[in-house]
């Protein structure tokens, strides 16, 4: 596209007028700045990405549920939080089942040394219904009861024994977890869980629609930034070089 710009210029006789220069407007370049910008914050993102996979778990001592459905799973959580030092610790475990405050009856229904097993002098009421919900690293050594009956009510015990070997001395630490069983035909509703998960994905939705809102006015203020810096360049550069270092002042009839 062609414009026409005011100039100074000189006639044969040497007189100054008014007069018009032709100049093509060139082609308005995109500054390769955006996707240079738009490239660092994938790369960016990836890195937090393989950040979040390297973090490691911290465990944390949270208590057990005490409350389970008849024909459901529970889990009957213990954990035992190892320190630094305790990292080649040899660890045994024992499940104890006590029966009930009117009824107690203390027998051994499941334990780990070495591996998770299940006692041999273990009742039968106890066969296969025990399984082993503990974690690699044997911070978490809890255990499941598969279909849940209404005769599981009762309290349940877990003894923790952690065995260290020193050059010239051992030692034994132990820890003991009670957790008090009852049992319901139906599951009772948990309305604070509920409002608490509908809360998270409001949230979460709000945020992800606040952020791209946030990408799209960046983006849009950055392109009007670079036409109007694209925009001046143009027009300074199609004013002559003899104008630009001798700017002349203005003529008037």
């Amino acid at each position: 596209m062609e414009m026409q710009r005011p100039l100074l210029v000189k006639d044969i006789d040497g007189c100054l007028h008014l007069g018009r220069l032709n100049v093509r407007r060139r082609p308005v370049v995109r500054s390769p700045s955006m996707s240079t910008h738009m490239r660092l914050v994938l790369c960016l993102l990836l890195l937090f990405i393989f950040a979040v996979q390297e973090v490691r778990l911290v465990c944390v001592d949270v208590p057990s549920d005490t409350e389970a459905t008849v024909g459901g799973v529970m889990k009957l959580t213990c954990i035992y939080c190892m320190k630094r030092e305790e990292i080649s610790a040899k660890t045994k475990v024992d499940w104890f089942y006590n029966g009930s405050a009117s009824d107690y009856r203390r027998m051994l229904i499941y334990q780990y040394d070495h591996e998770p097993q299940e006692p041999e002098d273990a009742e039968m009421y106890w066969k296969g219904r025990l399984r082993w919900n503990g974690s690699k690293d044997l911070q978490d050594i809890s255990i499941s009861i598969v279909n849940v009956t209404a005769n599981d009510s009762g309290i349940y015990e877990c003894e923790v024994s952690r065995f260290f070997e020193f050059d010239s001395f051992k030692h034994t630490t132990n820890k003991k977890i009670t957790i008090e069983l009852k049992v319901k035909m139906q599951a009772s509703v948990d309305t604070t869980a509920l409002y608490s998960e509908i809360m998270m994905y409001v949230l979460l939705v709000f945020l992800t629609f606040w952020l791209l809102v946030e990408m799209i006015y960046c983006y849009r203020k950055i392109s009007k930034s670079e036409e109007l810096a694209q925009d001046t360049a143009t027009d300074y550069l199609a004013i002559p070089s003899e104008n630009k270092e001798n700017p002349g002042p203005a003529v008037t009839e």
